[in-house]
């Protein structure tokens, strides 16, 4: 448990200490998550943006598209919070979106998932089960200026 928070919080700092000549690299791998474990990973990121974002029915946010099905569950627990979520990049002109970005990667055996904005990156570690997903780490969050 203290190897993966401390992969999570170090996976948080180093990159913000990066500069052009140096490249950090991760022992974290993208992978693709699915069913019942896409939904309650996205679910339980999607509830902690809500803490610290704009309100929702007032604020869009604006996601890349992706046919994954970790995608699909991320923007339907967004939306389902009340978010207006545009994932086709079709931004009308009053619109000014929050811009979404999010990562799953595995590490050491578990999912770790990460969502980000311009202001807020978050992250978490969870164990897939047959059920979904349960945490795993606590939540690490990072504000930025």
């Amino acid at each position: 448990m203290r190897k993966t928070l401390a992969a999570i919080i170090i996976s948080f700092i180093l990159p913000g200490c990066q500069t052009a000549d140096e490249t950090l690299t991760t022992n974290s791998t993208p992978i693709a998550v699915t069913g019942a474990t896409a939904s309650a990973i996205a679910g339980d990121m999607a509830s902690r943006l809500a803490e610290h974002v704009g309100p929702a029915g007032t604020t869009t946010l604006k996601m890349d598209k992706d046919t994954s099905e970790y995608s699909a569950a991320l923007e339907a627990a967004l939306k389902g919070w009340g978010y207006t979520v545009i994932a086709d990049g079709k931004v009308g002109k009053d619109q000014k979106p929050i811009e979404v970005a999010w990562s799953i990667d595995s590490l050491d055996g578990q999912v770790l998932a990460r969502i980000s904005t311009p202001a807020i990156a978050l992250g978490r570690a969870y164990t897939a089960t047959s059920a979904g997903a349960t945490p795993a780490s606590p939540l690490s969050i990072m504000q930025r200026n």
